[in-house]
Formats: structure tokens, sequence, C-alpha cells
């Protein structure tokens, strides 16, 4: 039967997102961030449950009216690290809370999703440019202070879901000198109650193959794990924030780290899985 309704899906996937990038152009100039953030809860909740998955938010209790797509008016904004598996992983966070992502700029060029995720105020890095970090922690900074949610990737890339890559610190800076509370944020996927490997994008998987995989995923869930922040202190630096949301990650998803920083746990049997996924090592994302 979910192969019979994929292709319907992907139909109400495309019109879905041609409505959004009509709000965005229409409606977003006119209202005020929190509205715009309200809006872009609902519509990606309502994306991935066209793609026929279903979101958990769990985790430490969050503001009502942050959740609700509010900003904190009363602080300097929050910044969010997570790990990183797939392109969906920004519509499920942005599901829970709606957050700024900082993106490579190559994602601006796909098609209706790049111009989609631009209009939506995604932050985009030019990768190997001169400066470009200092001038991506300036306008984090400058999200942040203006009381908004900015969410991080800190691997630099995907990986299959059974993996966790080093932490870059670069783009945790920001938060230090802003003085905002900083989020670990754990993203899992399952089938079944299972781990899953569906929604992994890696290697030189495409985006159609990667969006096949997660709408023929059986009992598909993606759960959002919002972790302890990490407590501030007077030497804490950004390669000390880095390293203890990793850890913090790790153990949410049940990664282990050796003794040389690689994170690895158990992938799904090969009845979980939905097909095959290439090897994270390869990841160029």
């Amino acid at each position: 039967m979910r192969y019979v309704l994929a292709p319907l899906r992907v139909v109400g996937l495309l019109l879905h997102i041609v409505a959004g990038l009509a709000i965005l152009a229409v409606a977003f100039p006119r209202l005020a961030q929190p509205k715009r953030n309200r809006i872009i809860r609902r519509w990606s909740r309502l994306l991935l449950a066209i793609c026929g998955t279903r979101l958990r938010v769990s985790g430490i209790a969050l503001d009502p009216e942050l959740a609700q797509g509010g900003v904190l008016r009363k602080s300097h904004g929050r910044l969010l690290l997570s790990n990183h598996v797939s392109w969906i992983d920004v519509f499920a966070i942005d599901g829970a809370i709606p957050s700024r992502f900082v993106a490579k700029s190559e994602i601006g060029r796909w098609l209706l999703l790049g111009p989609l995720v631009t209009r939506s105020g995604t932050l985009y890095i030019e990768r190997g440019r001169r400066h470009a970090v200092a001038e991506m922690n300036r306008r984090v900074r400058d999200r942040l202070h203006a009381g908004e949610t900015v969410a991080v990737f800190p691997e630099g890339t995907t990986t299959d879901g059974f993996s966790l890559l080093p932490f870059h610190s670069n783009l945790i800076a920001p938060a230090l000198e802003a003085g905002c509370e900083i989020w670990p944020v754990a993203l899992r996927y399952t089938e079944r109650d299972k781990p899953s490997s569906a929604a992994g994008f890696v290697g030189e998987m495409g985006l159609v193959t990667s969006l096949w995989n997660i709408l023929v995923a059986r009992d598909f869930h993606i759960e959002v794990a919002f972790l302890a922040p990490i407590t501030i202190g007077a030497d804490t630096n950004r390669h000390r924030i880095a390293h203890e949301a990793r850890a913090a990650i790790a153990r949410a998803l049940g990664v282990a780290i050796d003794a040389h920083g690689a994170g690895v746990r158990t992938p799904p049997s090969s009845d979980t899985a939905p097909g095959p996924v290439s090897d994270p090592a390869s990841a160029s994302q």
C-alpha cells in the first residue's frame, strides 16, 4: 500500500511547496516574525504529515510562546546544535521550534526547496570563501540578539543516522558573545519503533532517492529531542561546548564515542531498512 500512496504523496508535496512559496511571496512581507514563525511551524508539520511521517518532540519543556512561533524578547535567543541526517531535519526542527538555519549555499539552488528555505530565512555560508565564517558569525549574532532561535548542524555534513561525526565549533562563538542558551538537539528516525536509515541522505544519493525512501518507509517517526542546555562557565569556550554537545547527543542516540573520537551505534537489521544507503564516509552534502 505504501508504494501505491507514494506517488500521491509526491503530488501533495509539490502542491504544498508551491503553496508555501506563494505564502512567502505574498504574506510574509507584511507579517512580523512571530506570525511568520507560527506559519512556518504549521507548514512544516503538514509537510511531514504529507510525507507520511509522524513528529515526536521530547526532552525538557519548551517555552510555550517560543514553541508557537514567538521570539525570546527578554533574552538573547537560543542556539540549537543538532546531529544531521537528512534534508528533512530542517522541517522536523521547524515543526517543533521555528528556527533560522545555517546551511551551505548549494541548497539555495535546489529545485523548489531551495527558494523555499531561502525565503523563509535560511542563512547561507559560502564554503571556501575568505572571511565566510566571520561574516556568518556576525549574521548569527544579529539573529540571536533579535531573540530568534538559530539552528546549526556542527557535523558539517549528513550521516546515515547511525554515526556521529566530530562537531565543528566555529559557529558556536556568536552564542557565547550574545550570552544566549545553547541546546543540544538529538534527531532520531524510526520505523515501527526500530532505528531506521530511511532518512539517510549521504554519499552520492540524490534528493529524489532520499525522498522516495522516506515516502515508502513503514510507520515512520522523527523524534526531535531537546536536551538540557549546556552550562556556561567562566572558562567555557566554543571547543568545550562542541565536545559537550556531541557527548550529550551521543548519549541520547546510544552512540558510543571511541578513543579516537569516532561515534557509531548498531545499524538496523535488513528488515528495517528500506533500501541501500551509501557509505557515510563518502558524504559530500
